[in-house]
């Protein structure tokens, strides 16, 4: 897209805006400035000119034009997000008056409920005992996230002085740069305490807690496939890392109810999100329910 279009220059201030003002993710900025690319590239394709010509029915436009290329609904809300937070910073700024997507709605996606590992399979997941120095890394990555129910990008994001109390807890950066404290577990800590005395054999300079063999940071590429290896090797299907933390949070409700609690070991900025597990935790008790009463449905 070429930079002389109007609407370019605009994107990429709002872009530094919610990346160095408002702290979003480089993975957050980069979803918002792709949604934003393609709306600009579409009000190209019909010869918009200026701010002042858009209204709602080609706001609307845009999202049919999503709808013609097949993606699903949360992306499309999610594209909607892009466009009405870009025209809120333009009013903002006094560069609009109002904005036209202010009454356009998206459409509502299925609510798709997380996948969890049960108790079962966890512990079939970390029974073994390592036999290198991977594997020795590798359990003390799949105690921590789901220890604490850590996303895999905290995880590989763990330096070595981000433990406090003699390691009885870990400082954690999540999304927005915001910094919680959770609980360690005894069995990952001594993993972890396994992995360090493993890890000081290595040559290197590196303060990240999980490093590969070259003494380089663990990207979350390698962490998802070494996952995926080791449940393979323990024959589970394929797992990914977002179900250890699924599978913490809906384990922690199941055992204490303690929904808040759960939002701030997660890091959740809204309770709305961890309100997820509420369903599971609903499936769980029918499932309960249909196998212990004698009257229950079959």
């Amino acid at each position: 897209m070429p930079e002389k279009y109007f609407v370019y220059k605009d994107i990429g201030l709002y872009i530094n805006y919610i990346s160095e003002v408002k702290n979003l993710s480089k993975n957050t900025s980069n979803s918002y400035q792709r949604d934003l690319r393609k709306l600009s590239k579409y009000l190209e394709s019909i010869n918009i000119a200026t701010y002042h010509e858009i209204d709602d029915a080609i706001c609307s436009g845009w999202l049919g034009s999503l709808y013609a290329l097949e993606n699903n609904p949360r992306s499309i809300q999610r594209h909607l997000s892009s466009a009405k937070g870009f025209f809120k910073f333009l009013k903002k700024n006094s560069l609009i008056d109002s904005s036209p997507f202010d009454l356009i709605t998206a459409p509502k996606s299925p609510t798709y409920l997380p996948e969890v590992l049960s108790p079962e399979d966890v512990s079939q997941l970390l029974n073994f005992k390592p036999s290198d120095s991977l594997e020795i890394r590798d359990l003390a990555i799949v105690e921590l996230m789901y220890s604490s129910g850590l996303r895999v990008s905290e995880t590989a994001n763990i330096n070595l002085e981000d433990f406090e109390e003699e390691m009885s807890f870990l400082r954690v950066l999540g999304k927005g740069s915001k910094t919680r404290l959770v609980p360690i577990g005894r069995y990952a800590k001594a993993a972890i305490d396994n992995w360090i005395l493993e890890r000081s054999k290595f040559s290197n300079e590196s303060n990240a807690l999980f490093i590969n063999l070259k003494g380089s940071r663990l990207t979350i590429r390698s962490i998802q496939l070494r996952l995926k290896r080791l449940a393979l090797k323990q024959g589970l299907p394929p797992i990914h890392p977002h179900m250890l933390r699924h599978s913490f949070a809906t384990h922690m409700l199941e055992s204490s109810g303690d929904l808040r609690t759960i939002q701030e070991l997660l890091g959740h900025s809204s309770l709305s999100t961890t309100q997820i597990y509420t369903k599971l935790d609903y499936q769980h008790l029918v499932k309960i329910y249909d196998q212990a009463h004698p009257r229950a449905k079959k």
